[in-house]
């Protein structure tokens, strides 16, 4: 036996495939959402590439264009700043010698360097022949200057006192070191402007391009949201029981494409399932028509056996006694044949969906009257009533429902030794009533309880051959009866079941499902 309390229900189970519903992810759930980001994702990468190469392709071009300004300067500017002070015929500057700034441009920075000392340093303030500006240089800034290679070739350098500079440094003609250069300042705007117009394009095109996008691949997949819905729709028919048909088909399309595959794959698939549904209920209709029919037409030849056994114990003559022990043995076997036939004929009614009576019935009389009996088929248990004040009124069938009854204390009888003690409780809620039979029996073996509601399902037996009634044997049919009854009733019956502590509970509504109300 299992170590913890297993449960058997009557209600129906969850439909096989029927996944758990699981919290949402933050990221898009649906094909389309899926197909649409991904489209924006791809697009932005794109954009953002070609963004990233346009930028870098002009700074280096002007970067270039710079480097090339500065060889075909050359190094008169900062070469004319050793020489300040002198005449202008002297190096052929300007007239107040603040250095040479003929085809120059405003800006042009010089400087020259003897050792890694900064001797002169200025900047072309204007064109022409106007002058220049001296710039005074940090530490930090002579190191930096000191530190460039002199190969004529271009040094990206940020001067504190100036912003940042394109620089060349070429060897001087007395062993000292020309500094020129050319602000990065028109470069650096030039290069922020595209980067400014590349992302309101790129934006606007990536807005552009997810709006079309979300139409485009709504209208694409417009054929499998119709295959979907129909999926759909066919999982809410009831396909558990009755007459199936299964009229919704996924429309048509174009059978070349993906879609068009699945929507004639799904079609077909239906049309198997339908063919299969209706086999299966043919199949079941034709069960429960022979079962009626069988039980409808045993009962008559049953009853016969059993008059002629009584009529036979009846004779006044000397009967010898194994006569008599066999026709007492054929009386119960036909009594017995004769409740096992009564309740195949009602499963075979329940099944076939006819309706029980629906009065009202005393739940609590109808249990003192069930206990009643059980009491007196098994004088060696302990019966208890557990019943509240009021009484419990139901609406349903009494007959049936003293059955549930009946079988569910017969099943706690046979299926427990003498001395166990059962009891027989009743509550209700105003909406819900709770019939519980409860015994401190062994408990419903492992095995059993998966199946103890199914159609002759055996446990083993807990009488002896001298209990009353017969011989320990049984149909099966007992607790089939009681799932059967108590569905039909709208309710559902469980069972908890270990060692020592056994509960049959049986749900019923007070007031009647509104389909059933006068």
């Amino acid at each position: 036996m299992g170590a913890g309390p297993r449960r058997a229900s009557a209600r129906r189970p969850r439909p096989r495939g029927t996944a758990r519903r699981l919290p949402r992810p933050p990221w898009p759930h649906t094909l389309r959402a899926r197909l649409t980001a991904g489209l924006v994702v791809l697009l932005a990468v794109s954009c953002a590439a070609v963004g990233v190469a346009a930028v870098l392709e002009l700074n280096g071009f002007l970067t270039g264009r710079l480097d090339q300004q500065l060889r075909e300067a050359g190094v008169r500017f900062p070469a004319s700043l050793e020489h300040v002070g002198r005449l202008p015929s002297d190096h052929d500057g300007d007239e107040d010698g603040d250095g040479d700034t003929r085809r120059q441009t405003v800006g042009t920075f010089g400087a020259r360097l003897v050792g890694d000392t900064v001797t002169n340093a200025a900047v072309v303030a204007s064109g022409g022949r106007t002058g220049t500006v001296s710039v005074s240089l940090g530490e930090r800034d002579s190191r930096r200057l000191a530190g460039l290679p002199a190969d004529g070739d271009g040094h990206t350098t940020e001067l504190s006192s100036l912003g940042e500079y394109r620089l060349m440094a070429f060897p001087g003609a007395d062993g000292d070191v020309l500094v020129t250069g050319l602000p990065m300042e028109p470069v650096e705007a030039t290069v922020h402007r595209l980067e400014l117009v590349a992302a309101v394009v790129f934006g606007a095109a990536l807005l552009v391009a997810g709006f079309a996008g979300a139409l485009w691949v709504r209208w694409s997949l417009r054929p499998l949201s119709r295959v979907a819905a129909t999926a759909t729709r066919v999982s809410r028919l009831p396909l558990s029981s009755g007459e199936v048909g299964l009229w919704p088909r996924a429309p048509e399309a174009d059978p070349r494409s993906e879609v068009g595959r699945v929507a004639d794959a799904f079609n077909t698939m239906l049309g198997h399932v339908e063919d299969a549904l209706t086999k299966r209920q043919a199949s079941e209709e034709r069960l429960r028509s022979f079962a009626a029919d069988a039980s409808h037409e045993l009962r008559t030849p049953v009853a016969t056996v059993r008059g002629h056994a009584e009529l036979a114990l009846l004779h006044p003559g000397p009967v010898p006694p194994k006569v008599v022990r066999a026709l007492e043995r054929i009386e119960a076997e036909a009594a017995r044949m004769g409740e096992m036939v009564d309740d195949l004929l009602l499963l075979a009614r329940l099944d076939a969906g006819r309706p029980l009576e629906r009065l009202p019935v005393d739940l609590t009389r109808l249990v003192l009257d069930a206990v009643t009996d059980a009491q007196a088929a098994g004088p060696g248990h302990r019966w208890t009533l557990e019943l509240p004040e009021e009484p419990v009124t139901v609406t349903g069938d009494a007959h049936r429902l003293h059955q549930v009854l009946a079988n569910l204390l017969a099943n706690a009888r046979l299926h427990t030794p003498v001395g166990t003690t059962i009891t027989v409780s009743v509550e209700t809620d105003g909406t819900t009533a709770e019939l519980k039979v409860h015994d401190d029996g062994p408990g419903v073996p492992a095995d059993v309880r998966p199946r103890v509601f199914e159609r002759f399902a055996h446990g083993e037996r807990r009488r002896t051959e001298d209990a009353p009634g017969g011989t320990g044997t049984g149909t099966g049919l007992g607790l089939s009866i009681v799932a059967a009854v108590t569905e039909a009733h709208g309710g559902d019956v469980t069972l908890d079941s270990v060692p020592g502590s056994t509960t049959f509970t049986v749900r019923l509504p007070v007031r009647p499902p509104a389909a059933d109300r006068p």
